[in-house]
């Protein structure tokens, strides 16, 4: 708990700028909208807070948007009275990543009633009068729970690193990735821990459980967040780039850096933030779903349609499809790049899938500073 107060405490600071998008008189011609932050205690979330800024700022937005950023933490509670006060002090949007699918449904509903527009990023609501941006988690943990049981071959020992509990997220990954491993009897979730969904947590819970076993008696792992730093734990223990274990996980940089065949030239790159050719498959839930999720809010108080649910695709790369972006353009994203060269990006948990050819206003600069394109 103290790590998720430690990240609020510092993201809450970084993102006291938002609240003052505009001047006192500007904003009186704006539609109020909030976003409201639950858990932020991994990079993913200052990430996509960081893309839902951009979105506001863009030149398409910034006259139209009064954007205004609460963080309620892992407390659906709290999350809950945040939103009735957005609803009271005149929100026309509410940009939310909920805690849980299902706690905030009597407040959403509430917000509704008073014509209160509610979107949903990457995690879901289920009350039906809100709308939500998602990948499909379902699909996310059984691809990736796929992957990991061919390349053992249908057997051996694994270690799974779940996500932040309660979340639809967590819950609809690790469901579907259970239901894939079940139909391989020869392989063993040996340990399972919560990762949070943060590199940290993933360290602390992986040192636990390596206490009382050694790698060579792990195959592989499936973690939601946390292949970069099992691969770095395994150099660290002595282990060679050519014997790491296949790990099915989260779209960092780093991680993406590590897949690069061994020699690649990299700028910047350094330690194991470096080329290893790491077994990997990496997906992500794109950062840009906040800052997506904010376009279609203001899409729809400007009285179009947008849809109930935009199911986002899916980013899938593995070590056949990494390919490193040289300047991170959003048209050198468009061509293909997935992966930033370390002298881009200095954190190696920063999330690369940040192109959509939806939301031109985010690139680089929106998902590092909250800059946009344009």
């Amino acid at each position: 708990m103290g790590l998720v107060k430690r990240g609020a405490a510092l993201l809450g600071a970084g993102l006291l700028g938002l609240c003052a998008l505009g001047g006192q008189a500007e904003a009186k011609d704006k539609y109020k909208i909030y976003l409201s932050m639950s858990y932020i205690g991994n990079d993913w979330q200052g990430e996509a807070a960081n893309m839902v800024k951009a979105m506001a700022a863009s030149k398409e937005m910034a006259d139209k948007v009064d954007l205004q950023v609460q963080v309620a933490g892992p407390n659906a509670q709290r999350q809950i009275q945040q939103i009735n006060a957005m609803v009271q002090a005149g929100a026309k949007a509410i940009v939310v990543f909920p805690i849980s699918p299902t706690a905030l449904n009597a407040a959403v509903k509430n917000a509704c009633g008073k014509g209160v527009v509610v979107i949903a990023y990457d995690g879901e609501i289920t009350e039906p009068c809100a709308y939500n941006v998602t990948i499909d988690q379902g699909e996310a943990g059984r691809v990736t729970a796929e992957w990991l049981a061919k390349k053992l071959n249908g057997k051996g020992n694994i270690i799974a690193i779940t996500g932040v509990p309660g979340t639809s997220v967590d819950t609809l990954r690790t469901k579907a990735a259970k239901e894939v491993f079940a139909k391989y009897p020869d392989i063993k979730i040996v340990n399972e821990a919560v990762g949070m969904w943060s590199q940290a947590v993933a360290r602390t819970e992986l040192s636990k459980i390596m206490a009382t076993r050694k790698w060579d008696e792990i195959d592989g792992l499936w973690m939601q967040v946390g292949c970069y730093t099992a691969n770095t734990m395994q150099i660290e223990a002595g282990a060679t780039p050519d014997k790491l274990k296949p790990c099915a996980g989260e779209g960092s940089n780093g991680g993406r850096i590590q897949m690069l065949p061994v020699g690649t030239e990299v700028e910047g790159a350094n330690g194991t933030y470096t080329p290893m050719a790491a077994p990997r498959i990496s997906y992500a839930s794109p950062p840009y779903s906040g800052g997506l999720a904010l376009k279609l809010a203001v899409a729809k108080l400007d009285g179009k349609d947008i849809p109930k649910h935009t199911v986002l695709p899916l980013p899938i790369v593995t070590n056949e499809t990494i390919k490193l972006c040289q300047e991170g353009s959003w048209a050198e994203m468009k061509a293909g790049c997935n992966a930033f060269k370390p002298s881009l990006v200095s954190n190696p948990g920063w999330f690369a899938s940040i192109y959509s050819a939806e939301t031109p206003e985010l690139g680089l600069s929106a998902a590092l500073v909250g800059q946009p394109e344009n």
